[in-house]
């Protein structure tokens, strides 16, 4: 049995399939995923309305993933500024685009995992990157 880092095993096998250039989204419990055949994997973590957060699962998923670079909803600013200053600490190249377009690029990603979070525009998109 694991004992450290991420002990959910649908989370953990698959984030051990992902290579440079693929997507990785973390989102709040509202983000609209394609679901489906041509959609990306899904791992829905959410319990509870907050549980887990955002930033919890986000935290743990940077600790065991490379990341080369990652894309947020430039509303973030304006509708939580909490979690753009949070976001914009972990990435000092972050690119912001429209939330419409932003949704738009889930269809492209190869893994989102959804949290309980219920604030908005708690959504990122993880550039996978090699670690050499």
């Amino acid at each position: 049995m694991k004992k450290a880092g991420i002990l959910n095993r649908h989370l953990a096998a698959a984030m051990a399939e992902l290579g440079h250039t693929d997507q990785v989204v973390v989102c709040d419990a509202g983000l609209p995923i394609p679901y489906g055949p041509q959609g990306p994997r899904v791992v829905d973590l959410s319990l509870t309305a907050g549980v887990p957060g955002f930033a919890t699962v986000l935290d743990a998923v940077l600790a065991e993933l490379e990341v080369e670079g990652a894309t947020a909803a430039s509303e973030v600013r304006d509708k939580n500024p909490q979690v753009a200053t949070y976001v914009e600490g972990l990435f000092s190249g972050l690119e912001l685009v429209p939330h419409e377009e932003f949704k738009q690029r889930v269809h492209a990603a190869r893994l989102v995992i959804r949290t309980g979070e219920v604030t908005p525009y708690a959504n990122i998109i993880l550039h996978c990157g090699v670690p050499f």
